[in-house]
Formats: C-alpha cells, sequence, structure tokens
C-alpha cells in the first residue's frame, strides 16, 4: 500500500511537471495539496514522509481525529471544505495556516473575533463559485471582488488569492471556463491595489483536470483519490455543509 502512494504521487508529480513545461511556467510555481479526506494518518504520513508537505481536509472532525499522530511530521495544513462558524476553534486549534474556503463575511468576522484576541493572523482564499452550480458553496464571481474588499478590513485575515472547484465534467474547455473566471477575478483585484490583499495563490484543479488549470494559472492543485486511491463516498457527501 505505501508503495502505491509513493508510485502514484510521482505519477501525479510527473503530470504536473509536464503541464508546466508545455504551460510555459516554472514546477516550483505549482504546489501539489493532498486532499486527505478519509485518509488514515499512517497513509498520509507516508506522503509526508516522501517529499509532501501540504495537506487539507473538508471536515473539521477528520482533522481533530489525526491531529496527534500527525504534528510531529513537519508540514502545512490547509482547510478546504464548508467551514461552519461554530467549528472556528478546532480550526485554530489544530493548527490550520489556511482556510481555503473562506465564502462569506459572517464567517470572516466570527474567525477575526477569535484571532484578535490571541494576537493572531490566519491566511485565508477567498471561495468561488465558477460553475454556478447550487451544490457548491463559493460566492458567486459576480460578487467576489466586494467580498474580498470587505474580508480585507479584517486585519488578522491575510487574503492570499482564490480557490474555485471546477466543473466535474469530461468536457475540458466547460472546466477552463470556470479556471479562467477564478484568473480574471484573480486580475481585477490586483488591478483594484486592495490594502491587505495578496492574489499570488489560484487553487484550482484536481485529478482530473489539473493539466487545464495549470495552464489557466493555478499555484495549488488539490489531489486525493489518484493519490490515495477510491473513496466510499460519492465528493458530494464531503461538501456537504451539515454532515
Amino acid at each position: 500500500m505505501k508503495d502505491d502512494i509513493l508510485h502514484n504521487l510521482e505519477i501525479i508529480n510527473n503530470r504536473i511537471k509536464k503541464a508546466c513545461e508545455k504551460a510555459g511556467r516554472n514546477p516550483d510555481e505549482v504546489r501539489l495539496l493532498l486532499a486527505t479526506k478519509t485518509v488514515s494518518a499512517d497513509r498520509i504520513k507516508t506522503a509526508l514522509q516522501n517529499g509532501q508537505n501540504l495537506i487539507a481536509e473538508n471536515k473539521v472532525q477528520e482533522l481533530k481525529e489525526k491531529y496527534d499522530e500527525l504534528k510531529d511530521i513537519p508540514h502545512e495544513n490547509h482547510f478546504i471544505g464548508h467551514l461552519q462558524t461554530n467549528k472556528i476553534k478546532d480550526i485554530l486549534k489544530y493548527d490550520v495556516v489556511c482556510v481555503q474556503s473562506m465564502d462569506r463575511l459572517d464567517l470572516a468576522e466570527k474567525l477575526h473575533q477569535r484571532l484578535l484576541p490571541e494576537g493572531k493572523t490566519m491566511e485565508v482564499l477567498i471561495q468561488v463559485n465558477t460553475s454556478n452550480e447550487e451544490s457548491k458553496f463559493g460566492v458567486h464571481p459576480d460578487h467576489a471582488v466586494e467580498l474580498t474588499r470587505k474580508i480585507s478590513e479584517f486585519n488578522t485575515l491575510k487574503i492570499k488569492g482564490l480557490m474555485t472547484i471546477g466543473l466535474f465534467s469530461a468536457e475540458t474547455e466547460k472546466v477552463r471556463s470556470c479556471f479562467k473566471i477564478l484568473r480574471s477575478l484573480q486580475q481585477e483585484i490586483i488591478s483594484q491595489s486592495i490594502p491587505n490583499v495578496e492574489m499570488k495563490e489560484l487553487s484550482m484543479g484536481m485529478s482530473g483536470d489539473l493539466e487545464t488549470a495549470i495552464e489557466e494559472g493555478a499555484t495549488i492543485v488539490r489531489v486525493g483519490t489518484a493519490v490515495f486511491g477510491a473513496r466510499m463516498y460519492p465528493d458530494s457527501y464531503y461538501w456537504n455543509e451539515g454532515k
């Protein structure tokens, strides 16, 4: 099983490298984020001990369950699921470096209120619903700039870029249009020079569409099943707010 993970990591890293070469980009510009939902701590350790250092969970419960086993291995932990405000304290407790799924003002406000008395800051990415699907979270593209501007006023939150979950489709050009929207929003926000806002990160693309995402400017690609194997539940389970 360990060999499978290492073999899969080699394949994914080669895909990233080739996609960067084809797009005329430096492979160092693109980070592989391992989506570790339902993956045991042992299997995550295998990846972390073999050159990977960026992981992310979708659910706070899984973050808690794996924390003790992983805390002594150097790595960076992001959160990519829909974050309920009553779980903010756990995000802080379990060393999350970046919330990639910042999609509404009340979440930003409550996170700010938690961070302020502790003198802490948190990196965030603004999640945008570029596919316009009701099943997905994220701010509508038309409101993304306004939300970014409002969240930028909280000095504890360091906006580092944007995130999206592209359309689940075999039609490459339909998926590409989602990534183009995110890139366009990035450029629009950069042009406005909003204080306290960096736009260096575009977190987009997964195992099925990472080449397209890299062509369109992704700096973080999120891969889970292509490294760790198929999961028991469909993707919709992991994006459900109520679970």
